[in-house]
């Protein structure tokens, strides 16, 4: 079941739901923590070796603190940086105490690139370029994980989207042939099935 915090649920706009959410990769917090895990561990050995011969050297354990500090911010920096997919917005939230959001309308969108190194399909992580018609042009998320699982999910949100768009103009028109032409390539392209198609089609020619 996906969890979803107070923050971000109240940002979401009437009927809008929560297709997708997702982090950078744990690589990303791995390589910004490492330093940190190395530097804690060489001064806890160093602190236990000089212990043995000056017993005031325990103290030095107060050192500790300065690394695990520096640790726990980075670790709260990437959970709180958030890519969400929504069924009308791509949503990016970043920042612990305050916050940072940036979003780009699915009926904005022009473009979606992945880019995938050889690693990053080993691990399951990549980059996703984002081209919209908005001031902004163009929004990078770096090596956020399950990449794939992600522009799938900001695809199918967008042609849903399109889906209802269309069934909204058709309770507001009378070219019936025409819209029934819309549907028809609508369900060639997958965004509707036989069985949808079918059931706006009787439903556009009972109106005739």
């Amino acid at each position: 079941m996906m969890v979803v915090d107070h923050y971000i649920q109240g940002m979401l706009g009437e009927n809008e739901r929560i297709m997708l959410i997702t982090r950078q990769h744990w690589f990303v917090l791995f390589s910004a923590i490492l330093l940190e895990i190395v530097v804690t561990l060489v001064v806890i050995i160093g602190i236990m070796i000089a212990s043995f011969t000056n017993p005031l050297a325990g103290f030095a354990f107060l050192l500790v603190i300065i690394p695990l500090i520096s640790m726990a911010h980075d670790i709260l920096n990437w959970k709180n940086r958030q890519y969400i997919v929504t069924n009308r917005r791509v949503i990016q939230i970043f920042g612990i105490f305050n916050k940072s959001v940036i979003d780009s309308s699915l009926e904005k969108v022009n473009d979606v690139k992945m880019t995938q190194s050889f690693l990053g399909r080993v691990f399951d992580y990549g980059d996703i370029e984002i081209m919209t018609a908005s001031e902004q042009g163009i929004n990078l998320f770096k090596r956020i994980g399950d990449p794939v699982k992600f522009k799938t999910s900001m695809l199918n949100a967008r042609e849903n989207q399109s889906f209802e768009e269309t069934s909204s103009h058709i309770s507001r028109t009378d070219n019936i042939p025409g819209l029934i032409v819309e549907l028809d390539e609508l369900r060639k392209k997958g965004i509707i099935n036989e069985a949808e198609f079918q059931l706006k089609k009787k439903e556009l020619l009972a109106k005739m």
